[in-house]
């Protein structure tokens, strides 16, 4: 019996120690924890400034193309008017009679409507 009682010790104590060591961990996990939220935390800023480069990046691409498309419509406003102001020297009667008809065309769609 002397044996069963040696071998009921050595598990208590296998078990307190077990015990004991559990609670090292505990320490160790919640010093982990804290550690691995740093790291999460750090990694999170990280990204946010990562995503805020690109999208400024991005922004400056399409600020610029919008600028050029801008620039590109209004040069091609102004050809389009000298070149309706260089139509109308050449031809005035023409672009009267053309003014007149768009003029008379608007004037029953409206008055339909």
């Amino acid at each position: 019996m002397s044996r069963m009682g040696d071998t009921a010790d050595v598990t208590n104590q296998g078990g307190q120690g077990g015990d004991q060591g559990d609670q090292g961990n505990q320490g160790g996990g919640q010093a982990g924890l804290t550690e691995k939220a740093t790291q999460v935390g750090q990694n999170l800023r990280e990204l946010g400034q990562q995503v805020r480069d690109t999208t400024t990046e991005k922004y400056d691409q399409l600020r610029g193309q919008a600028q050029d498309y801008y620039q590109q419509g209004r040069e091609r406003a102004v050809e389009w008017e000298q070149s309706l102001e260089q139509y109308v020297h050449e031809k005035p009667l023409q672009a009267v009679l053309v003014a007149a008809g768009v003029g008379v065309l608007l004037g029953l769609l409206w008055k339909r409507s």
